[in-house]
């Protein structure tokens, strides 16, 4: 669902294959290497939860009601998929 939607808002192919892998590839800006950043320690905030360094990082790129917004939608999209897998929901449905 997501790829359909990033591919017809013109996302390259490349990017979208590489996005697992994005410290290791020069094909992100450094605001969307903060985002993605920010998304994996919000996630797995058990793991240490969002440091102060990258907290820093994300301000520098990204206004307060934007960072707002982005942890809004991590927090909700994790929910999501936790409900789904909580209660053994198939991918597309």
């Amino acid at each position: 669902m997501h790829t359909q939607d990033a591919r017809a808002a013109g996302e390259t192919e490349q990017r979208l294959y590489c996005l697992s892998v994005w410290r290791e590839t020069s094909f992100y800006t450094e605001r969307e290497c903060a985002a993605l950043e920010l998304t994996e320690a919000v996630t797995l905030i058990t793991s240490g939860g969002v440091p102060d360094e990258l907290y820093q990082r994300a301000r520098e790129q990204f206004s307060e009601e934007e960072l707002v917004n982005q942890v809004t939608a991590i927090i909700t999209i994790n929910g999501w998929n936790r409900l789904a897998l909580s209660f053994h929901t198939e991918a597309g449905t």
